[in-house]
């Protein structure tokens, strides 16, 4: 049996209607993949969606856990793959996005993760746009997360030596990883091709929860940057007000 070349953690709580997508997804690209799917304790449908895909995946388990962090660190630890990555299960990856970020990462021994362009897929409309990424540097990132995180790949020495994710962080626990990772072994590694779809529908938690999100963006700027950037506090009353009435 072939090696895993990618551990793949997919937290869930209550998303039937996508899970099925985003496990397709990734059993569609063309490399062994080992799944773990963390499930908050559904009470959806998901276990059923689940229990098709069984005979394809390393592992699951439905039940109530400490939140979407410690979900990912539990189901990346239960794997050995040199590479990890995570789809939250409102996402998926495009055809071959995983071997093009392998590919990139295996070329670039210095880089701790590599990371892609990605779509953001807006549910009620259908309308999809590119997210904003670009190169690494710390100043850029200081300003904003200039990382898609589903369009994202990891060494697992890597991730152990940043600790994995921070589980007191609900909303930006990607942001923060990409900072730990900067800080700790050196810059991501930009890939200039489409890789993964960001799905963003009327339960997303930076819909909903957009103050929060501000508010741990702006600690985690100022725990690794030193200082948080003016643009911050001008682009607040846009970012959480504003867009909080547009819906």
């Amino acid at each position: 049996m072939t090696k895993p070349l990618v551990t793949v953690a997919v937290p869930s709580y209550n998303q039937a209607r996508f899970l099925n997508e985003a496990l397709a997804s990734i059993f569609e690209q063309d490399l062994p993949v080992e799944v773990f799917v963390m499930d908050g304790g559904s009470s959806d449908g998901s276990v059923d969606v689940i229990q098709r895909w069984e005979h394809r995946l390393a592992g699951w388990r439905s039940r109530r856990d400490k939140g979407q962090a410690a979900a990912i660190n539990e189901g990346v630890a239960r794997g050995t793959a040199p590479y990890v990555c995570w789809l939250n299960s409102d996402d998926w990856f495009l055809p071959g996005g995983l071997n093009c970020l392998l590919r990139e990462l295996e070329s670039q021994k210095n880089a701790p993760a590599a990371y892609g362009r990605s779509w953001n897929f807006i549910e009620d409309t259908g309308k999809r746009f590119p997210v904003w990424v670009e190169p690494f540097s710390e100043r850029r990132l200081a300003l904003r997360c200039i990382v898609s995180q589903p369009a994202t790949l990891i060494r697992r020495s890597a991730w152990e030596t940043a600790g994995g994710l921070d589980a007191g962080l609900h909303m930006v626990m990607d942001y923060d990883l990409w900072w730990k990772l900067f800080k700790k072994i050196g810059p991501l590694h930009y890939v200039n091709e489409f890789v993964a779809v960001n799905r963003e529908h009327d339960l997303t938690k930076t819909r909903t929860l957009r103050r929060k999100h501000y508010s741990e963006a702006i600690a985690v700027v100022r725990k690794y940057h030193g200082s948080v950037p003016l643009k911050w506090w001008l682009l607040q009353p846009y970012a959480v007000w504003y867009k909080a009435l547009r819906g």
